[in-house]
């Protein structure tokens, strides 16, 4: 008897669904729009599909995708003015705002920055353009903590919305140390705020690009940190630093990897491929 399941039944386990937003679009992935879009509706078909929660685009880009079927994150550009109007946006396309993100511009008043933000969030809620169980993650500066930093992090709290990390980039000054990392997390725990984390983590196991040179961190270094700080561990730097595969996995069957969900609810890929090859490589998912 065959053991295939059925294409579009999925085979991801709890702890994997939905950790990941297809960010295809962004670099280093710059796949076109209607490339990406076709991607998304063709992985809808396949076994790994809730893997994935959302395609992520930026504001203006919102109205070329315009398929109900898509769930969108959207990355808004214009500062907390034009959250409404990315709203409108999406709801004019058709499409399910499946979260928002901004990232604060101005590094001078961090906090008054992120006031803004909730203020607009409040507004478009109110107005009844935005769900109240729509996640909005609010994006600090790939920094060290400064007590700017964390009177911006005060402020999402209060409001109740979410943190948003930035992991790598285009060049390595934009991948931050792992002491940076638990910084980021600690603070979030602190706040008991939940966060998501974008660029740089395609793969499971922090490594060094061999064509780069970058040192990216791994998710699952990130979710095995996350999960020993929320457990009181004062310093997880040595979980995060892991390159050895076999190492990670004994330290990750250490904790509750489900629980470390609850804070860090996922990443911003522009590879669904590459985590996905890694999760069933190191027995963390099993192919149908």
């Amino acid at each position: 008897m065959s053991t295939e399941l059925p294409a579009n039944v999925s085979g991801v386990p709890p702890l994997w669904s939905g950790f990941f937003d297809d960010a295809a679009v962004f670099p280093p992935g710059n796949a076109a729009l209607p490339d990406a879009v076709a991607a998304f509706r063709a992985r809808q078909d396949e076994w790994y599909a809730d893997l994935v929660a959302s395609l992520v685009v930026t504001d203006e880009r919102v109205p070329a995708v315009a398929d109900p079927e898509i769930p969108l994150s959207i990355v808004v550009t214009g500062g907390a003015g034009a959250i409404a109007g990315a709203l409108r946006l999406a709801a004019k396309a058709g499409n399910p705002v499946a979260g928002l993100e901004i990232a604060l511009r101005d590094p001078d008043d961090l906090a008054g920055n992120a006031r803004r933000v909730v203020a607009a969030v409040d507004a478009a809620r109110a107005d009844g353009l935005l769900d109240d169980e729509t996640p909005v993650f609010v994006e600090l500066p790939a920094a060290d903590v400064t007590h700017g930093w964390e009177s911006a992090a005060d402020e999402v709290a209060a409001a109740e919305l979410r943190l948003k990390f930035r992991t790598g980039g285009m060049e390595a000054h934009l991948f931050p140390r792992a002491a940076q990392v638990v910084a980021w997390i600690n603070a979030a725990l602190d706040r008991e705020v939940a966060f998501k984390c974008t660029a740089g983590l395609h793969n499971a196991v922090r490594h060094r690009d061999p064509e780069t040179g970058f040192e990216h961190h791994g998710f699952l270094n990130v979710l095995v940190a996350t999960q020993r700080l929320s457990d009181g561990t004062p310093d997880p730097v040595a979980d995060l630093e892991e390159r050895d595969p076999h190492a990670l996995l004994d330290r990750a069957a250490e904790v509750d990897l489900a629980k470390a969900r609850r804070w860090f609810t996922g990443i911003g890929s522009c590879s669904i491929l590459e985590p996905l090859t890694d999760l069933t490589a190191l027995g963390l998912m099993e192919r149908p």
